[in-house]
């Protein structure tokens, strides 16, 4: 690997953008080192950048002590609470600013040197698409770039790497405008990352091997002029996250998994089926990597490949994921580093309908094999499931099933070829026919669809195209789906490690009032008042780990005047 000198100071945002100005990698305009202690300095120096400007980590990256400035006002704040983060990740709370581009692109290249001087670049990634400052969809190359700044973009960052004699592999990280024509630097990341799959799908290389032989004293397998682009690849980061409520860390077991065959897509996977997600360690599950001879053949397979992924007991990203690939600004290359927050509402829809395929999926699968306890007769008729009886027509059978916050009952009747279904008010017609590998054959008045089935003890999820549905048995006469019997307790949405307490019993707060900051899985949560009210009790103080569900605080309604 790379060198303890260049580790130390490519690795801290300060030294390495004096480092890239010495060398002429154009930078981004802002303070060329850390921020002086004197806050009427640091107003000064914002004032001088020009809003909005970005608050960055000195030492160190992922989203981790980024805070994104547009008024003077907001300043103040937001610099607490990067130094306060920045030191809690890094052990380093200095920060330095810059001018904050709105919607730049994220592009990286990949670097390699050894130890005789030798350095080349592997071309470029595009990481633009990303949330909370963390990638989750690359790809290589860069869509929509010319030869032209292509090749400048290789050249700066070789020039970066020699100024440091960079060993090993590493990333020099750009900020663009959206075409290109002006990039700075931004970062060199000094290891391999997590998205070096799709520059080795387009290189044909293994950077590990390349790593190895560096490592033993070799020189590079390649010269510059010898490592060609081929095709085209994309890759996701599937995470045990909740996009719909913020993109909160998720935890559970992974009671069923399935993820895509190996012609299909590469898949680097952390888990197995059965494994526990826990809050100790990044939320990342998988990369799925898909690989064509265009962007196009990338997508369509990545699409593919997505749709054949299914994972129960987890709350991931994965139809998150698959709204991106399909959305037709990224089918067009039109990315950049504000396309999740610009299509919000296109990939996180605020309500969802639950397609008659999915619930009658989940009713047939209930329905399609009898539940025979260990020894039974298959053959009885006290085995069937079909509302058998003596000399009479078939009874309906009645299925109780939550979806959401909502209870559903499906009554269901055996007729010839299938089952005669009631869906909320539409009569229909449905058979089904299990496949191998969780899949299902379901023709719903006549039309099939193949989709895929995940089930575990009374919880049970309905994958179709990339979008999933989660149901689970219920007992009719459990108290409704949505009562409240919270009684003004707030609990803790994940687990993870209290930061900051922010109120005291007696306190009165308002509505929307910040409470108590929990930190897990590299990110921060505010936990706030629902409504106004008279903090009654507190239960964690700051530094206490939390488990998720917790109880954190008592909230009392307030008391009249």
């Amino acid at each position: 690997g790379p060198t303890p000198a260049a580790i130390r100071t490519m690795g801290d945002k300060v030294s390495a953008k004096q480092a890239m100005l010495k060398a002429g990698v154009p930078c981004v305009p802002g303070s060329e080192g850390a921020l002086p202690e004197d806050p009427k300095e640091i107003i000064k120096t914002a004032r001088a950048v020009g809003y909005p400007v970005i608050i960055k980590a000195s030492g160190g990256g992922g989203g981790r002590g980024m805070r994104i400035v547009t008024r003077a006002d907001e300043f103040a704040r937001a610099l607490v609470g990067a130094k306060r983060e920045a030191a809690g990740a890094f052990g380093d709370d200095r920060v330095l600013l810059e001018r904050y581009l709105e919607r730049p692109r994220h592009i990286e290249v990949q670097v390699f040197g050894d130890t005789q001087g030798n350095i080349v670049h592997l071309w470029e990634r595009d990481c633009s698409i990303q949330r909370r400052h963390q990638k989750i969809v690359e790809e290589a190359p860069a869509p929509g770039l010319g030869e032209r700044e292509r090749n400048k973009l290789g050249e700066m960052a070789v020039a970066a790497a020699r100024a440091v004699g960079y060993v090993g592999a590493g990333t020099v990280e750009f900020i663009a405008e959206r075409d290109a024509k002006h990039v700075y630097f931004m970062e060199m990341n000094t290891r391999l990352q997590v998205e070096h799959p799709v520059t080795e799908a387009i290189t044909g290389t293994d950077l590990v091997e390349w790593q190895i032989r560096v490592a033993n004293g070799e020189a590079l397998p390649l010269r510059q002029d010898a490592i060609a682009l081929h095709g085209h690849a994309i890759e996701v980061r599937l995470y045990a996250e909740n996009p719909e409520r913020g993109f909160l860390p998720a935890t559970g077991t992974l009671h069923a998994l399935h993820l895509p065959d190996a012609d299909l897509a590469r898949v680097d996977a952390g888990v197995r089926q059965g494994d526990a997600v826990t809050p100790f360690y990044d939320p990342m599950l998988a990369k799925i990597i898909a690989w064509g001879e265009d962007r196009y053949a990338a997508r369509a397979k990545l699409q593919r490949a997505l749709a054949e992924t299914a994972i129960l007991g987890v709350t991931t990203n994965l139809a998150f994921l698959h709204r991106i690939i399909a959305a037709p600004d990224f089918a067009a290359g039109a990315i950049d580093t504000g396309f999740i927050e610009r299509h919000h509402d296109a990939l996180l829809p605020s309500a969802r309908a639950l397609p008659d395929v999915a619930l009658a999926a989940a009713v047939l699968w209930r329905l399609a094999e009898p539940q025979l306890a260990s020894g039974a007769d298959r053959f009885s008729p006290w085995a069937r499931r079909d509302g058998w009886l003596l000399n009479l027509p078939p009874a309906p059978v009645s299925l109780h099933l939550r979806h959401g916050a909502d209870d559903l009952t499906v009554d269901a009747v055996a007729e010839r070829g299938g089952w005669h279904l009631r869906l909320g008010d539409r009569d229909c017609h449905a058979s089904a026919e299990r496949l191998p590998e969780g899949r299902l054959s379901l023709t719903l008045d006549g039309v099939r669809t193949t989709l895929r089935v995940l089930e575990h003890d009374r919880a049970l999820a309905v994958f179709i195209g990339g979008e999933s549905w989660q149901f689970a048995a219920v007992d009719p006469l459990a108290p409704p789906a949505g009562a409240d019997i919270s009684g003004g307790r707030l609990t803790a949405p994940m687990p993870g490690r209290v930061i900051q307490l922010l109120v005291a019993p007696g306190e009165v707060v308002r509505r929307g009032q910040a409470m108590m900051v929990i930190e897990a899985m590299k990110m921060e949560h505010t936990i706030a008042a629902p409504r106004d009210g008279v903090v009654q009790a507190v239960h964690y103080a700051a530094g206490d780990p939390v488990e998720e569900g917790a109880e954190l605080i008592e909230l009392a309604a307030e008391k009249p005047a």
